[in-house]
């Protein structure tokens, strides 16, 4: 996708080094990154460098390719791994590379093992690029639907970044959009701020601008309001883990716009890659939720009037914050999940139709 009219992905590997785009920078300043140790893919996911989870996995599976680059000893790599599946815990996909990319390099002899680490950490990336893209397809079909019905513009609510700042391009569920869009159908996206960090209004809407796609930015508890009024078409967030059975585990607020959509009978959809499916927990509280910095909410970041990056803090000093990262929304309220091999109903035996 476009940054000031150049194709870039998200991520990408040149003379030994990594390169991301580091988001927590964005929307005010454009820097790639240079990632040249296993710390630093680590520390790149810890502070959300890198967020989103088919890109955090992506960033995990360089990771142990930068871990060889140091140590090609099946014991630094296989320290390295375990380092990487810690720095954030909820996110299925970073498990999900790096034990992929641990089970491509057992037995393989020293000499090899950065060519296949290398060769399978980019089909991880060109996998999910694939990926995205057919969610994009299959997603067109949703919204082609409801214009051919409605003969107008289509309005979109995003929650979070599940755009392709949070995959290595297209996106989950801006992809769909980003297929509309190109293919000529009105569609205009109402995007979640969402709050403590932001990444709505900070990523989203950036990027959505890249394209010059309209959309406007609303406070987390405005699209209630807008579902009741009918200016509220269809719902579409990304996941960062979904259950065998259609539970969505996403960023914190996705269960109440899940809520407010089922109460006006807004469709709403999760788009995925299969990557993010968890085939082993059963039970939504068996997820693991990260709970993060309480200055996250404490403070905010922007630009002053001397166009300098600032961070100030808006709460009382004495009072104290709880920054739960994530919550879960019950497949029950889930039109259906948007995947690369189609669109199935959020459900055990949905999902198992699709992936045998």
């Amino acid at each position: 996708m476009r940054i000031q009219g150049k194709e870039y992905r998200t991520i990408w590997y040149e003379d030994k080094i990594v390169k991301i785009i580091d988001q927590t920078k964005l929307p005010h300043q454009f820097i790639i990154k240079d990632l040249k140790s296993v710390k630093d893919a680590i520390n790149a996911i810890k502070v959300m460098e890198v967020r989103g989870a088919p890109l955090i996995g992506a960033t995990a599976a360089y990771g142990i390719v930068l871990a060889i680059h140091e140590n090609n000893s099946q014991e630094f790599i296989s320290k390295c791994s375990e380092e990487l599946i810690k720095s954030r815990p909820t996110a299925i996909n970073l498990k999900w590379a790096v034990d992929r990319m641990m089970k491509k390099l057992s037995g393989i002899n020293s000499n090899q093992i950065l060519e296949v680490a290398l060769k399978e950490a980019k089909e991880i990336c060109d996998e999910d690029e694939r990926f995205c893209e057919d969610i994009g397809i299959n997603g067109l079909k949703i919204i082609e639907e409801i214009y051919n019905n409605k003969k107008n513009t289509v309005n979109i609510l995003t929650h979070c970044n599940a755009g392709w700042l949070a995959t290595i391009n297209w996106g989950t569920a801006t992809s769909p959009i980003y297929h509309a869009h190109k293919k000529g159908i009105p569609v205009h996206v109402w995007v979640d701020e969402t709050r403590p960090r932001n990444q709505g209004a900070n990523l989203t809407s950036y990027e959505l601008n890249e394209e010059e796609i309209p959309n406007t930015i609303i406070a987390d508890n405005t699209g209630g309001i807008l579902m009741q009024r009918g200016q509220v078409d269809m719902c579409i967030v990304g996941t960062d883990r979904t259950l065998s059975n259609g539970d969505v585990c996403n960023k914190i607020g996705t269960y109440l716009k899940a809520l407010a959509a089922h109460d006006n009978n807004v469709p709403f959809y999760v788009a995925l890659p299969s990557s993010t499916i968890d085939w082993n927990i059963e039970d939504a509280r068996d997820i693991p939720i990260e709970e993060r910095n309480s200055e996250e909410l404490s403070h905010v970041e922007g630009i002053d009037e001397n166009n300098e990056v600032k961070k100030v803090l808006i709460y009382p000093k004495k009072s104290k914050a709880m920054n739960l990262a994530f919550d879960v929304t019950p497949a029950k309220y889930v039109s259906g999940l948007i995947t690369e091999r189609g669109v199935c109903e959020a459900s055990t035996n949905g999902l198992k139709n699709l992936f045998k």
